[in-house]
């Protein structure tokens, strides 16, 4: 993936819980999640593994996405994550992460 690109993506918390979010810069994003300078959401609930990410041509686009699946149910996001798996098999972050 691209640095720079309008990215949504979905991470499995240690909870179990899925959090979602929009960034421009992934592997940055990524990191500030395992260092616990993220979402305030995130804090503390690391490891994650990197269950979905999408790519935007503009901000907008990725944003009005991310407000979509934010309004979906669980189960919702697990169908539209496990129909989105074809892809994320050769992101190198699909790997579990760890806090540092």
């Amino acid at each position: 993936m691209e640095n720079n690109e309008h990215t949504v993506y979905m991470l499995r918390c240690k909870d179990n819980t899925i959090y979602t979010g929009y960034t421009n810069h992934l592997e940055n994003r990524l990191r500030m999640h395992e260092e616990g300078k993220g979402a305030k959401y995130t804090r503390g609930r690391g490891p994650f593994t990197l269950l979905y990410c999408a790519s935007f041509s503009s901000k907008r686009e990725a944003l009005r996405e991310e407000y979509r699946i934010k309004q979906l149910t669980r189960i919702q996001k697990e169908r539209l994550i496990n129909s989105d798996q074809k892809g994320m098999a050769d992101h190198e972050d699909s790997k579990k992460l760890s806090k540092s």
